[in-house]
């Protein structure tokens, strides 16, 4: 494969920081810089922990001009995130996303981008292999088992709830599953929110407590048997595999790509 250049912003973070690694050990990707929302015209080996000699962009239009990147790897907040994905269309740069956030409407005018400049982009809520896949087994069993229930877990720093991967499991079973109403018909919350939020009758639980990284169980239940099926990442480094394979992909692509399940065979 020839040479990626690269662009990373939030590079400062703990996901970032394990992207900068990436990058740098990846024979055929070159960081070209980074986006930060302070430390303009410093170079990246002057912060602490950081050995790559790139500039440091407040601006993200003059980081694509001077840098000229093939991909955007953005590992922000919800709303930079969707600030930058944009700008990236527009300068004709391929982003790879791993924030959540983007609505229906969101989504659909990035489609519209990525049409109009023809090249590829790919938004994640879950860059771990092994959570796609615990997405892509959930959407087997839901063939089978109607009654299930969705336990995420992550870090007390976390933004949103439930998390992208919950609703994204959410939706993927629904796609397979007829809708159904669980529990007692007459049941009733003693305390609100007690049976947790609700999307096309599926419950989802969010969790948030110092220690974790990011956990989900899905849990069926049928006639004398359940099927659990969960998966852990207890560190960040779990999520590369995802990046890497979300970059190179990105490369060969012209369309918007919600999801690391639907480039995984």
């Amino acid at each position: 494969m020839s040479e990626v250049k690269i662009v990373i912003a939030g590079a400062r973070g703990r996901m970032g920081s394990e992207a900068v690694k990436l990058v740098e050990e990846t024979e055929h990707f070159q960081l070209v810089g980074v986006i930060d929302h302070k430390n303009e015209g410093m170079r990246l080996n002057e912060l602490e922990g950081f050995t790559a000699d790139v500039p440091i962009y407040t601006d993200i239009d003059k980081c694509f001009f001077e840098t000229n990147p093939d991909v955007l790897i953005d590992l922000t907040t919800p709303e930079i995130g969707k600030v930058h994905t944009k700008k990236a269309l527009q300068n004709g740069v391929r982003p790879v996303v791993g924030t959540t956030g983007f609505s229906e409407k969101d989504l659909n005018e990035l489609q519209q981008l990525t049409e109009e400049k023809g090249i590829g982009a790919i938004i994640a809520p879950n860059f771990a292999i092994g959570a796609i896949l615990m997405m892509k087994f959930s959407q087997i069993a839901a063939k089978y088992f109607q009654d299930v229930e969705i336990i995420e877990q992550h870090h007390d720093q976390k933004l949103d709830a439930p998390s992208g991967t919950g609703i994204k499991t959410a939706e993927m079973i629904s796609a397979v599953r007829e809708e159904k109403q669980q529990g007692h018909p007459d049941e009733k919350e003693i305390i609100e929110g007690a049976r947790g939020a609700n999307l096309n009758g599926i419950r989802l639980h969010s969790v948030r407590l110092p220690g974790l990284i990011a956990h989900q169980e899905v849990l069926f239940g049928g006639d004398g048997q359940t099927l659990k099926i969960r998966h852990d990442s207890y560190n960040r480094a779990s999520f590369m595999s995802g990046v890497k394979l979300a970059v190179e992909n990105v490369m060969k692509i012209d369309l918007l790509v919600y999801g690391l399940e639907n480039i995984i065979e």
